[in-house]
């Protein structure tokens, strides 16, 4: 068998928990370090080891790699801007050896502005031709909504320059800051802006005051569900199906909803019978509310999670939440895909939503 192995490369153990990751890694840790001091051959002897041992953690764990002094290797781990798998990075970082020469990071950390220039799609981004101004919104007042001037500014080239922007943003803020504290951003030129534009090293200090404000303003805010009024709808949709809404009113109407800025929704799709207008069997309504009920176990209202309400129409079921962080959510919904894989395809997306406009619709029914 030994023979074999040499013969045909023996075959590695699957990666399944962190710990599994770290013991691979420190096995190759010198040729590691090697590779990535030296630069030679780094693709092949580093990168190509590397990306798919993390795909077996998770998908969409990318990474960053150099000497931070002569004696140090550093690997930084980036979900490249996905909310959803800071979670995952930052646990595998936590749960890093010691290894002497290694230095190991989650996400792009924050950088001297001064430091800060990107070469992207032949535009140069730095701090000498970036600026921005808030725009202000009187019925949305925690909302931070930004808009960046760069000079040179090329419409055709706009969505090269956004990815430019995001890439300087990340760079200069760190990359938990920039995809966390912006609500909302665009890029324009300076031709017809008529506020005061503000030099973009300011934009950090800006961004600090504004969460420091918000968290201020709502920290300690909780709601309890439990005597809550809920009121069923239903509608027609384009195709001539129905959907049917069981939603809590008294969180539609409060007062109080930036304080839970996270949207999360869970969405299962089921074999909805034809001769049922696309609504789930009774064994299978049955299994979706064991579901909802398991994730309301994991996500409780007074921790900060707060179930809104769901809808169910043809072939599929949506589970809203409004969160007051995004990490815990994440990660109750990745062990919920696994826990139901045979069963159904549960897929879910966050994003921040502080005013809760996922919901408009239903407001004129509540007027």
């Amino acid at each position: 068998m030994g023979f074999l192995d040499k013969l045909l490369g023996k075959k590695e153990a699957s990666i399944q928990y962190d710990n599994d990751f770290w013991n691979w890694f420190l096995k190759y840790e010198k040729q590691f370090f090697k590779a990535v001091k030296n630069g030679d051959n780094i693709h092949k002897d580093f990168f190509d080891k590397l990306a798919p041992r993390l795909d077996e953690i998770h998908d969409g764990i990318y990474f960053l790699t150099g000497m931070f002094d002569d004696q140090t290797a550093e690997l930084v781990l980036t979900p490249d801007g996905v909310i959803k798998n800071i979670y995952v990075i930052e646990e595998l970082i936590n749960n890093a050896p010691k290894i002497e020469g290694w230095r190991f990071s989650a996400l792009k950390p924050a950088s001297d502005i001064k430091d800060v220039s990107i070469n992207y799609e032949g535009f140069k981004i730095n701090k000498d031709n970036l600026k921005f101004y808030p725009n202000i919104h009187e019925g949305y007042p925690d909302e931070i909504d930004l808009t960046i001037i760069y000079d040179g500014f090329i419409e055709e080239k706009k969505g090269e320059l956004i990815n430019g922007v995001y890439i300087f943003l990340d760079n200069y803020l760190g990359e938990l800051h920039s995809v966390t504290l912006i609500d909302n951003m665009k890029v324009v030129g300076s031709e017809g802006v008529s506020e005061e534009l503000i030099p973009i090293e300011k934009l950090k200090d800006y961004l600090i005051w504004r969460e420091k404000e918000f968290v201020e303003k709502y920290e300690g805010t909780r709601h309890n569900t439990e005597n809550d009024n809920y009121s069923g709808f239903e509608s027609n949709i384009k195709d001539g199906g129905i959907v049917i809404a069981l939603m809590n009113t008294d969180l539609l109407n409060w007062d109080q909803k930036a304080s839970h800025p996270w949207m999360f929704i869970i969405t299962i799709p089921f074999d909805g019978s034809s001769n049922n207008n696309g609504m789930p069997d009774n064994e299978t309504y049955q299994l979706l509310n064991v579901i909802e009920d398991q994730i309301m176990l994991d996500l409780k209202d007074l921790e900060g999670y707060l179930n809104v309400g769901r809808e169910t129409l043809a072939n599929k079921r949506e589970i809203f939440f409004a969160c007051k962080d995004f990490r815990k959510p994440t990660k109750v919904a990745d062990e919920l895909i696994k826990r139901y894989n045979s069963v159904f395809e549960i897929t879910y997306e966050i994003y921040k939503d502080k005013y809760w406009q996922t919901f408009k619709h239903y407001k004129p029914r509540l007027d």
